[in-house]
């Protein structure tokens, strides 16, 4: 490791792992968290009692949330575009940036993200819940750059063998990978849970969207199958290209975006706070794209053997209490 990044970044721990600056992070509830996820938002999310017909959207960071997000909403909105830059994020909010009252107060239909682990996950039997999971070396490369890419992390200057050492440690947003995928895997079978991988969506995107629909609601499951033109507005609309280019966009000029919004001028309070917080997250401009590759097999380019052994020793550990990584036997990976 550069020691010029270890002393500008990184910090010594007591089990001999290293951590991003203390200034970057901090320990609520059991959850390491950058400080630009506010403790009055984690909190309330916590705490918040889901409400009868709820869809939240789980999984660990960097392995096909935004995806899922982009292909729920237009099958919400029957794929059109919205007329008011902030409906998507308002109608969307993500938990733990946003706080609960953004799920109170989200007009319908409505969807909610997070990333917590199950035992920590605000449940109902009345909701539903989609967890996306990814192989985790793909998951490993993406969280990567992303946590290199945004100036709230600290770590512009971090390289990829030492954001290995700090997944392979859980020092990095929400924790150990493993511990969260292994506690939604034991709930795959849940009848109001839909458990999927980033690796079956790439190979199969249309036949997962109709599964999604279906998880839904069986009505518009029965609208795509009858409607072949709205599957390809919703394929289009969710590819990785125009993800690229629609939040691309909107990270680069997020305040004119919500300026431009007929809501602003009459959001309610807990609306507005939460979007202050996205306002805040954004207000230095991220390198690099928040949509990256979305490619299944990258950490073939990041990866060194005895990388490679150290994350198959994890995962055997992992693996010893459950047989998760079956969930990849067909793909590709060490």
């Amino acid at each position: 490791m550069s020691p010029v990044t270890c002393l500008l970044f990184l910090e010594q721990s007591s089990d001999g792992s290293r951590n991003m600056s203390a200034e970057a992070f901090r320990v609520i509830n059991s959850l390491y968290l950058g400080k630009h996820f506010p403790d009055d938002t984690v909190l309330s999310t916590l705490a918040y009692k889901p409400q009868p017909g709820d869809l939240i959207i789980v999984s660990y960071p960097k392995c096909g949330t935004t995806w899922m997000q982009h292909i729920v909403y237009n099958i919400l909105m029957d794929a059109e575009e919205p007329e008011d830059p902030l409906d998507q994020v308002l109608r969307m909010p993500f938990l733990e940036m946003q706080g609960a009252e953004a799920a109170v107060y989200a007009p319908q239909p409505r969807v909610l993200k997070t990333h917590l682990p199950f035992h920590m996950i605000p449940y109902s039997p009345d909701a539903k819940y989609i967890y996306i999971t990814r192989n985790p070396y793909d998951c490993c490369v993406s969280f990567y750059y992303h946590t290199r890419n945004n100036p709230p992390y600290q770590f512009s200057e971090g390289t990829f063998e030492e954001f290995f050492e700090l997944f392979l440690h859980g020092r990095v947003d929400f924790r150990d990978y493993f511990d969260n995928v292994l506690s939604w895997y034991k709930h795959r079978r849940d009848p109001n849970v839909l458990f999927l991988t980033y690796e079956e969506l790439k190979t199969d995107t249309a036949g997962l969207v109709h599964r999604v629909a279906s998880f839904i609601d069986e009505e518009r499951e029965t609208r795509l199958k009858k409607n072949p033109e709205l599957l390809g507005k919703i394929l289009e609309k969710s590819s990785i290209e125009y993800m690229k280019h629609k939040i691309s966009n909107s990270r680069q000029a997020p305040r004119r975006e919500f300026s431009n919004s007929p809501q602003m001028k009459t959001l309610r309070p807990e609306l507005l706070k939460g979007l202050n917080n996205l306002m805040a997250f954004t207000k230095k401009p991220m390198t690099g794209n928040f949509v990256r590759r979305g490619q299944v097999g990258d950490w073939r380019n990041h990866f060194s053997p005895e990388q490679i052994q150290r994350m198959k020793q994890k995962i055997a550990e992992a693996n010893a209490k459950s047989d998760f990584m079956n969930l990849w036997r067909d793909v590709d990976i060490p």
